[in-house]
């Protein structure tokens, strides 16, 4: 049989008790029908040689149409340009 991990704890304020740490919520990303591709929670971005590219937001915007002047975030040219994709996945053939 496979013992499954306690959950973590935390001290309160009393010595002696503790208190269930919550589960963060996972990151969760959303491609937006003929916009970016959002992200929200946590997230660290790098580059391909993983270096870490700064975000300061919880939330942020990652270019999809390729033409943003803030690649890799989205700085809404997809509107401009015409850009078309859905939200969901597309037909695989």
């Amino acid at each position: 049989m496979r013992s499954v991990p306690a959950p973590p704890v935390r001290e309160t304020g009393r010595p002696g008790t503790t208190t269930p740490v919550p589960e963060p919520a996972p990151t969760r990303i959303t491609p937006y029908r003929d916009g970016p591709y959002l992200l929200r929670g946590p997230v660290e971005l790098t580059d391909q040689d993983g270096n870490v590219i700064e975000t300061s937001q919880r939330t942020i915007a990652l270019c999809r149409c390729g033409r943003s002047r803030t690649r890799p975030f989205c700085d809404g040219t997809h509107k401009l340009i015409g850009f078309e994709a859905p939200s969901g996945a597309e037909p695989r053939g």
